[in-house]
């Protein structure tokens, strides 16, 4: 999977509010994700849209202080927020607000022209509950190169997919990450055979053109299923949780800037492992990671 890194990795889909119990934060799987990447020194851009509101601005500023570019019309629509609750183990639970900014970011010339550049793209179900991210992202991707690398991050949240949405963008993608919890529902809507996560990632190897099949199992550990390495399975370390808010984006987002740094899977999944289970110990969705774990990509 590696790749000339002149270009972008591209987060595509929602920035927004995660309101937590101890106060906002910032948050949405792409932006989540290109947060990562970013901390790898990898060349990223968060794509998405905000409100003309002071949410949104502070979005902005933030993203601006981290060195990250993005590209995020301003649109008729507030900025994204969430109320999240965490249960007794520090999971999350979400209450995702409706017709806000990211469900109606505009394909713009400079989207076209990033999409051109784009050496790979992070990209999720969510962000297409509504038409027109829908569209925008299927534009995004259409203008990118074949060579270029589609990740799908499989985020089921409530009633805001499909089995359109779903096949689509299995379809399109080359690598697909999928907690323990959506699997079954991905299997029913694609009326997969299998319920083994490894005969599971046969079938999409056969059926799709995927290489990869990533799934979390929260505390029960982790698999990477791959077309042309070694199939890898690890354990999740135990840590003092304060929330797992983050913690699957950044999971996909230090496995994806390792292997797109040329390490193999075996060694990108030890990294994301560690970098997830981190994150599980900090409030919030984007913490920095400690340099030891930095510098074992730079």
């Amino acid at each position: 999977m590696e790749q000339s890194l002149e270009r972008y990795i591209v987060g595509l889909g929602e920035t927004l509010w995660d309101m937590l119990p101890e106060g906002p934060k910032i948050g949405g799987a792409p932006a989540n994700f290109i947060h990562h990447i970013a901390q790898f020194d990898l060349p990223s851009c968060l794509v998405s849209a905000v409100g003309d509101d002071e949410l949104g601005a502070e979005i902005r500023s933030i993203f601006e202080k981290k060195n990250i570019r993005t590209v995020i019309p301003t649109v008729d629509y507030p900025t994204g927020t969430v109320e999240v609750t965490l249960n007794a183990e520090g999971v999350p639970q979400y209450n995702i607000c409706e017709g806000v900014a990211w469900d109606n970011i505009p394909f713009t010339d400079e989207m076209r022209d990033l999409a051109t550049k784009t050496v790979a793209v992070c990209f999720g179900t969510l962000a297409q509950r509504n038409e027109v991210s829908r569209q925008t992202i299927k534009s995004f991707i259409e203008a990118m190169d074949d060579e270029s690398i589609k990740i799908c991050d499989v985020n089921l949240r409530g009633d805001y997919y499909s089995r359109e949405v779903v096949e689509w963008s299995v379809i399109v993608s080359d690598v697909v990450k999928v907690n323990d919890e959506e699997l079954p529902i991905v299997c029913e809507l694609l009326e997969i055979p299998h319920t083994d996560p490894e005969q599971v990632a046969q079938y999409l190897f056969d059926h799709y053109d995927i290489e990869m099949l990533i799934l979390t199992c929260g505390a029960e550990g982790s698999h990477v299923y791959s077309l042309y390495e070694p199939n890898s399975s690890l354990g999740t370390p135990k840590v003092e949780v304060v929330d797992t808010v983050g913690a699957g984006d950044a999971f996909t987002g230090s496995f994806i800037a390792a292997m797109m740094s040329g390490f193999e899977v075996k060694w990108a999944h030890r990294l994301a492992v560690e970098v997830a289970a981190y994150v599980c110990t900090q409030p919030g969705a984007m913490p920095d990671i400690p340099d030891e774990m930095r510098e074992r990509v730079i």
